[in-house]
């Protein structure tokens, strides 16, 4: 059996309380702004590993604790804060971004929460997820609407420090609060004018939801703009169906605690033996996963994996 999707639906629960948005054209910078240039992470030759990290019970610093026992190096590459919210204000009629009290906590101490990470070469990206208030990545009314909902993302990517922005489109609800259903133009408005405001950070793609099958519109097809792309069904292998090349792809996606080891290890075999360049891993904890860890860093990088607390 595999997991669907993730037990999600309690960030966005949580999400509905302890209100922290920016406002649209917020650009303001914080002391935990800028971001040092990452130290030289000892070199390492295979897929790009990413783990999801559920702040609302885990702390972002797990992902910098694995490095491989052969050369140093670290087991991931990218840390996504799981999770952020479009939410959807009844008032102005407009999405906006919100961050419920344990992403805040994150952002807020970014020295300590997100540069140690960054300072060891990791990326930190922020998920944005649906929150059942009918505000999607894919039914914006209007260009200027998802313009306006990307250069909020951007602006925290700027306020923040942070390496990127990654789209999730579950739990919307669309229709909810007399919101639209999903139309062709949203998202391809949304990632075009995200990707103008930051040409050179990560954009990726949790290929599901109605925004995922909707990647062209007016003769202009988003697929280029993303960096990664990556399977949804944790424990399963399943192709995202977006036109990047195989080195930003993951079929592979397991669920660190609950996928076993084996199909861990299998699915990492595969991605190598298939010539795919990602690897996700989701609900990384405290605790030492080792044992997990190096189910698939054996395959990917033929290490296993070090837990240093």
């Amino acid at each position: 059996m595999f997991s669907l999707v993730r037990s999600r639906v309690r960030t966005a629960a949580l999400a509905l309380s302890a209100v922290t948005a920016l406002a649209l054209g917020t650009t303001a910078m914080t002391g935990a702004a800028a971001a040092p240039g990452p130290a030289p992470a000892p070199a390492k030759q295979g897929p790009t590993s990413v783990a999801y990290v559920e702040v609302n019970d885990n702390s972002m610093l797990n992902v910098g604790k694995y490095t491989l026992a052969k050369g140093g190096g670290n087991v991931f590459d990218v840390a996504v804060i799981f999770a952020a919210n479009i939410n959807y204000d009844t008032t102005k009629k407009a999405a906006y971004l919100h961050f419920n009290e344990n992403v805040q906590r994150v952002l807020d101490n970014a020295v300590t929460q997100i540069r140690p990470l960054q300072q060891k070469g990791i990326k930190v990206v922020l998920s944005v997820l649906g929150n059942h208030q009918g505000a999607g990545f894919a039914n914006f009314p209007s260009q200027q609407a998802a313009s306006a909902f990307a250069k909020q993302l951007s602006d925290t990517v700027t306020k923040y420090g942070l390496d990127g922005i990654d789209f999730d489109d579950e739990y919307a609800e669309y229709g909810n609060n007399g919101t639209g259903q999903p139309n062709a133009s949203s998202f391809v408005h949304l990632v075009s004018a995200l990707r103008a405001n930051m040409p050179n950070k990560i954009i990726s793609l949790y290929n599901i939801g109605p925004a995922a099958s909707r990647l062209s519109y007016g003769g202009v097809d988003i697929s280029s703009k993303f960096d990664y792309a990556w399977n949804p069904y944790y424990g399963t292998w399943q192709v995202p169906g977006i036109a990047l090349p195989k080195s930003k792809l993951s079929p592979a996606a397991v669920e660190i605690g609950r996928t076993s080891q084996s199909t861990a290890a299998n699915l990492a075999r595969r991605t190598v033996s298939e010539g795919y360049g990602v690897y996700l891993t989701y609900n990384l904890n405290g605790a030492d996963r080792s044992a997990d860890v190096s189910a698939f860093t054996r395959e990917l990088y033929g290490s296993d994996a070090v837990y240093t607390p």
